[in-house]
C-alpha cells in the first residue's frame, strides 16, 4: 500500500488559485482512475479535476467555498500498487488558443438580464468551460471532453462514474435525485440536462392537496459562478459611476419587416440582429462607448472592431457569449452568429475564447422584458444596452391615435468616459435606424 498526494494543478492562464465547487468523494470511498472527484472554479471556467489513480480516499483538503492555491494537496489516495508519494506541485499550464481580439471581459458577466435574444435565446442548459486536457498524473478536463470517461471495466453502468456537469449535479442534488439512477443519453453515457428533465417529469409529484411542511429556513453558503457574479456585480457598481438613459422606439415597421423576412426565407428572425446592426453603425460615429477602461493603467482602450457580448442567463448564472468582430456580418450572418454562440452556451461547449472578449454587451429578458430596465455595465465595458420587451400601445400620429408597437431601449454608460449628450446621441441614433429599418440596409460612407 502507499499514498499518493494529489495536488491542485496549474490550471493555466497565470492562475495562482481555485475555489473548491463541490466534492464528489469523501474520506472512506473507493475511487477509480480518471473518476471526477471534485469541481473547482477559477477566474474563468469550471474545471472538473478526474482522480489520476485508483484506490481508497484516505482525507480531502477544503470545504466548498474554500480558496486553494496551485499545488496545494487536494485529496490522499491510499493505493495498491507502488506510486510516488506526491505529484509535482505545478502542472504546466495548459495550451492557450490564439488570441485576436481584445483583452478579454471576464465571462461571468455582472449583468442584471438574460438575452441571447430578444424572442427566445435565454440559455437552460448547465454551462461550464471546457479546458484543454493536461497530459500529466493529474489531468485537467471535464466531464464532457472524451479523455474524461471511465476506465472500461466489468462493473455495470450504476457503479461507474457518472458523467454530468457541475451544474446538472448540483441540480440533481438539489431535487434530491442520484444521478446514477438517470440514464445518460450523451457521449460515453453522460447525463444531460434533457436526461435529468425527463427523469423528474416520470417521477411522482406530491398531490395537490397534501399537507404542507413546516416552514424552514435554508442557508446556502455564496460560492462557485455566483460568486463570481456577485463580485463583479460589486466591482462594476462600486468603480463605474453608471447613468442610464432610456429611449422609447417605434418598431412598427421594423416588426413588419422581421416577419416577412422570416416568411420569405423561412429562417427565423429575432429582432436582435436589427437591434445589433444598428447599434455597430452607431458605434462607428461614438467608438468611446466601445471601449473598456484598464484601471492599473489609466488608461481608455477604444476598439475600431465591435466584439459583442449576448448576456444570457443558464442555471449555473450569468454567461456573456460573444460574436466576434459584429462590423463583419450582415444581418443574416449576425442571426446565425448569435445563435451559434447561444448554442455553445447552452450545450456547455463553449471555449474560454468564445466567453471573452467582449468590448459592448446587448442585454435583456426576451419575452418578460418588461417596461425600463437598468442594466449594470460589463466590466471593463463603458457601455451596455438594454433591450424591453414591443408592446402594442396607443400613440398620436400626425394627429390621430393609433396602435403601434412599441420598444424601450435602457442603457447604461461609464460617465467618466461617455457624456450625457454622447450617449443620448448615440441612442437616438440606433431609434432612427431601427424606426427606418430600409436604412439598415443603405451602406454609409463609412462602410
Amino acid at each position: 500500500m502507499s499514498e499518493f498526494v494529489f495536488k491542485l494543478p496549474d490550471l493555466g492562464e497565470g492562475t495562482v488559485e481555485a475555489e473548491i465547487v463541490e466534492w464528489h468523494v469523501e474520506p472512506g470511498d473507493e475511487v477509480l482512475e480518471e473518476q471526477i472527484i471534485v469541481d473547482v472554479m477559477t477566474d474563468k471556467a469550471n474545471v472538473e479535476l478526474p482522480a489520476p489513480v485508483s484506490g481508497r480516499v484516505l482525507r480531502t483538503s477544503g470545504e466548498p467555498g474554500d480558496m486553494v492555491a496551485v499545488g496545494a494537496a487536494l485529496i490522499v489516495i491510499e493505493t495498491d500498487a507502488d506510486a510516488p508519494a506526491a505529484q509535482p506541485a505545478v502542472q504546466p499550464p495548459m495550451r492557450e488558443e490564439s488570441e485576436s481580439v481584445p483583452p478579454a471581459t471576464d465571462q461571468m458577466a455582472v449583468q442584471d438580464a438574460a438575452v441571447a435574444s430578444a424572442d427566445d435565446v435565454r440559455t437552460d442548459e448547465d454551462v461550464h468551460v471546457e479546458q484543454e486536457p493536461v497530459q500529466t498524473p493529474a489531468r485537467v478536463v471535464t466531464a464532457s471532453s472524451p479523455s474524461s470517461a471511465p476506465a472500461a471495466t466489468n462493473e455495470s453502468p450504476r457503479t461507474r462514474p457518472v458523467l454530468a456537469s457541475p451544474a446538472l449535479r448540483r441540480r440533481a442534488k438539489e431535487a434530491g435525485v442520484e444521478l446514477s439512477s438517470v440514464p445518460g443519453s450523451g457521449p460515453k453515457g453522460r447525463v444531460t440536462r434533457q436526461d435529468l428533465d425527463s427523469y423528474l417529469a416520470g417521477t411522482q409529484r406530491p398531490a395537490a392537496n397534501a399537507p404542507l411542511p413546516d416552514e424552514t429556513v435554508t442557508e446556502q453558503k455564496v460560492i462557485g459562478v455566483r460568486r463570481v457574479i456577485a463580485q463583479r456585480m460589486v466591482q462594476s457598481k462600486t468603480e463605474i459611476p453608471h447613468f442610464a438613459y432610456v429611449e422609447e422606439v417605434d418598431v412598427t415597421e421594423l416588426e413588419s419587416l422581421r416577419r416577412h423576412l422570416s416568411e420569405a426565407n423561412q429562417r427565423k428572425l429575432s429582432i436582435l440582429p436589427f437591434i445589433a446592426t444598428a447599434l455597430v453603425r452607431a458605434l462607428a460615429s461614438f467608438p468611446q462607448c466601445n471601449a473598456h477602461y484598464d484601471v492599473e493603467k489609466g488608461v481608455l482602450r477604444r476598439f475600431s472592431a465591435v466584439h459583442l457580448g449576448i448576456a444570457a442567463q443558464t442555471p449555473d448564472g450569468l454567461k456573456v457569449p460573444v460574436v466576434k468582430n459584429a462590423q463583419s456580418l450582415d444581418l443574416w450572418g449576425l442571426s446565425d452568429a448569435i445563435a451559434a454562440v447561444a448554442e455553445t452556451a447552452r450545450s456547455g461547449s463553449a471555449s474560454r475564447d468564445a466567453l471573452t472578449g467582449s468590448s459592448i454587451t446587448i442585454t435583456s429578458l426576451g419575452r418578460m422584458g418588461g417596461v425600463v430596465t437598468t442594466p449594470v455595465i460589463n466590466y471593463p465595458e463603458v457601455g451596455i444596452i438594454g433591450v424591453n420587451k414591443v408592446l402594442e400601445r396607443p400613440m398620436v400620429v400626425d394627429g390621430a391615435v393609433v396602435v403601434r408597437s412599441m420598444m424601450n431601449l435602457s442603457s447604461s454608460f461609464d460617465h467618466r468616459f461617455v457624456d450625457g449628450f454622447d450617449a443620448a446621441a448615440m441612442i437616438q441614433q440606433i431609434k432612427g435606424l431601427l424606426e427606418h429599418p430600409a436604412s439598415l440596409f443603405i451602406p454609409t460612407t463609412a462602410d
